[in-house]
């Protein structure tokens, strides 16, 4: 059982609605955990601001899901599991890559490399080591690329606490994998 509230759209306050209506135009349904941040228009609005800007970034959506995947499982966030391999493969990531990139694994080498400066960074609460972040440069990533990755683990790890917190009721279907390491 959910333990935040869920906001029903038809009957938030105007500033709270024409948040959730934006959510619903750019996904075609209101996720329960953009109903459940509704509660707090600002933390929704923040989600919804830091998610948009990544979006104009120069890491495709594809990597920013499977980066998605691989924070969910070190975070144990099945909500976020789900939904995750659901827009994951809106994105266009394989079957095989929203399995492998649970574990930090990808078919392109420098994918891979990205998912593994993910979980270096999580495993290492950002005190990432020299060589994790050679290797990352190494399979062609810039600083800027590498600061929208640390980006997209904070975005994750954000959600993945609020669901965890929240227990948010899953309306995606759900994952049947084991979400450890």
């Amino acid at each position: 059982m959910p333990r935040l509230t869920v906001v029903d759209p038809a009957t938030a306050e105007p500033r709270t609605r024409a948040l959730l209506d934006k959510v619903e135009r750019a996904l075609g349904v209101t996720p329960n955990m953009m109903k459940a941040m509704a509660s707090s228009p600002a933390v929704l609005d923040a989600y919804l601001s830091f998610s948009g800007a990544l979006s104009k970034g120069r890491l495709p959506a594809a990597v920013q899901e499977q980066i998605a995947l691989v924070t969910a499982v070190a975070n144990e966030c099945g909500y976020c599991l789900a939904a995750h391999t659901v827009l994951g493969a809106r994105a266009g990531v394989s079957d095989e890559d929203l399995v492998s990139g649970r574990h930090a694994r990808a078919a392109d080498p420098k994918v891979e490399a990205a998912l593994r400066f993910t979980l270096a960074v999580i495993s290492t609460k950002g005190f990432v080591a020299d060589t994790d972040l050679a290797a990352v440069r190494a399979a062609g990533y810039d600083d800027g690329e590498i600061g929208e990755i640390v980006a997209a683990v904070a975005l994750n790890t954000f959600t993945n606490y609020f669901n965890s917190v929240g227990e948010t009721q899953l309306d995606f279907p759900a994952v049947d994998a084991t979400l450890g390491h």
